[in-house]
């Protein structure tokens, strides 16, 4: 069975159809790429996973359970965690007092969180809104893991940070998918997006328009269904 699913999913703002018809699946300890362009539905999608947004229409099941009329910080204690983009830390609280104010009780502490993230530890007596961008996030994904997710949703964890920055997310991000966590990972680098995800979807205008694993996608087919290059 499914950790998470989506069926016949639909979401607007406003007027606007941001997600039109999309029915997913995640697997434990799968890594789920969501890739496209500024627009098509990405975010949105993954918030209304969440409960951060209302659908107009579909499921969200986690496991067998229908979570679609869950309100959002049920579904956190339920199991699924969002870092949202942008980060959104307690500027003036600590790196320490971000992860604490999250936690669950589960396998993750704020001693994993700092195993995992190894630049965490030197700034824990630190405040969050003096770190820099690559910390922050840091820190973001280990309040997400302090709530003991069994689904972890990550949005646009590159954005704004410097390739160095990226490049230490992101092994802190393969530690997690070695070690069994499950991920829908929001990202706009499709190189990056293939090197590390089980399972790769592409969205074009709110819909799933190409699936399937890097194995089975080549870097052009994704990139034509990224640009809508073929219909």
């Amino acid at each position: 069975m499914s950790v998470l699913s989506v069926q016949s999913l639909e979401a607007r703002h406003g007027l606007l159809q941001a997600v039109r018809d999309v029915s997913l699946s995640v697997d434990q300890g799968e890594t789920l790429a969501l890739v496209g362009a500024n627009g098509a539905g990405k975010t949105t999608l993954l918030r209304t996973i969440a409960g951060a947004h209302r659908p107009s229409a579909g499921r969200v099941l986690l496991g067998d359970r229908d979570i679609t009329s869950v309100r959002a910080h049920r579904r956190v204690r339920m199991g699924i965690a969002l870092v949202p983009e942008g980060r959104r830390l307690f500027p003036d609280l600590t790196v320490e007092e971000n992860l604490l104010v999250a936690r669950r009780p589960g396998e993750w502490t704020v001693e994993r969180v700092y195993d995992v993230f190894p630049l965490l530890a030197p700034h824990r007596r630190q405040k969050a809104g003096t770190l820099s961008g690559g910390e922050q996030q840091a820190t973001a994904i280990g309040r997400a893991l302090m709530t003991n997710p069994r689904v972890l949703l990550l949005d646009e964890v590159s954005l704004g940070l410097a390739p160095v920055a990226v490049e230490g997310v992101y092994r802190s991000l393969q530690v997690l998918i070695d070690g069994g966590a499950t991920i829908v990972l929001v990202e706009q680098d499709l190189g990056r997006a293939l090197r590390v995800a089980t399972r790769v979807a592409c969205m074009l205008e709110g819909r799933v328009v190409l699936e399937g694993s890097p194995a089975e996608l080549t870097r052009e087919r994704v990139t034509e269904a990224y640009f809508g290059l073929r219909r």
